[in-house]
């Protein structure tokens, strides 16, 4: 399965000069076979970090001019906006816009998420990739079997690998997938300057995880589904949220009080953060993302566990409500 696990920081020269591997802040033999698989799922050059907030980082400071202003989706990931307001005293300005219409004209630098998280909307890709920025597409929840990005234009798809690639909740790693060697070069530069490098376990661990990934998200998916048919016509759901593909759901209880209800009820399903894993998942994301959404929202992130059983402990916690 994949490369084998090669934990070395250094390489030998080759009659006195560099191989192709000489040092592991570089590159490393794990990380480009796990790189080569990624790519080729999404269609372009692939690069691993160690997060998937590191492969964002990465992507603003090599991609975003000086002074420059990012056109940010409304309800994307929060950690985006939070990343990009830390960055504010280096000159950085974010405009948030709605992503099912036309970005702003004045941006230098368009993220989109396909769906956002936690809100499941879908981003306007001929919209974003007719502006003249480069366009940035998250595409984390969707993967590269449901949705790729580069297929539809955008220069850049960012995955958090520690989610559905990977799949498993025993690896942290990011994925920046570029359209074109050029933008490879310049982002392959930025990580090596700055060291924000996967380590070759954290590359076999994603490299793992993309052996199941079809299977995985297949019956997380059917699952999502059914359920996602079931809290509709539950009287203490008020709003289901689901693009219609992916394994992660999103719905509102009556307000915040209920929601915490619910999350202290379940037993099979794990009140826990992050999503993608074989473990199913539920969480109030109110505390960590204030008033961008609805106090009642949970977060669903379904699972590989018998689909019966996910739907009797989320009737039993939702009677809670």
């Amino acid at each position: 399965m994949g490369a084998p696990l090669d934990r070395s920081a250094t390489w030998p020269y080759e009659d006195g000069e560099p191989g192709r591997f000489s040092y592991v802040r570089a590159d490393h033999p794990t990380g480009v076979a796990c790189e080569a698989a990624l790519g080729a799922l999404d269609g372009g050059y692939a690069l691993l970090f160690p997060s998937g907030m590191a492969a964002v980082t990465c992507v603003v400071l090599t991609m975003l001019p000086p002074g420059g202003t990012v056109a940010l989706a409304e309800g994307a990931y929060y950690g985006h906006r939070t990343l990009l307001a830390h960055l504010a005293p280096w000159g950085v300005d974010v405009v948030e816009f709605d992503q099912t219409g036309p970005p702003p004209a004045e941006a230098d630098l368009i993220l989109v998420e396909a769906p956002a998280n936690p809100l499941l909307t879908m981003p306007a890709l001929e919209a974003a990739v007719a502006h003249p920025a480069p366009v940035v597409c998250d595409a984390t929840v969707s993967s590269p079997l449901r949705l790729r990005p580069l297929d539809h234009g955008c220069d850049v798809v960012l995955h958090s690998a520690t989610k559905i690639l990977s799949g498993h909740d025993d690896v942290l790693a990011g994925v920046t997938v570029a359209r074109n060697a050029e933008v490879l070069d310049r982002l392959h530069l930025t990580r090596r300057l700055t060291g924000i490098v996967a380590s070759p376990d954290t590359a076999w661990l994603v490299h793992r995880g993309l052996a199941t990934l079809e299977v995985r998200l297949a019956r997380q998916e059917a699952s999502a589904r059914v359920l996602v048919d079931r809290l509709t016509g539950h009287p203490a759901v008020e709003t289901v949220r689901y693009p219609g593909f992916s394994f992660l759901v999103s719905f509102d209880v009556a307000d915040g009080e209920a929601a915490g209800r619910v999350e202290r009820s379940v037993r099979t399903i794990v009140n826990a953060t992050s999503l993608g894993g074989t473990r199913s998942k539920l969480e109030a994301r109110h505390r960590w993302e204030g008033d961008r959404i609805p106090t009642g929202l949970l977060r669903l992130s379904v699972g590989l566990e018998d689909m019966e059983a996910l739907w009797a402990d989320l009737e039993h916690a939702l009677e809670q409500a």
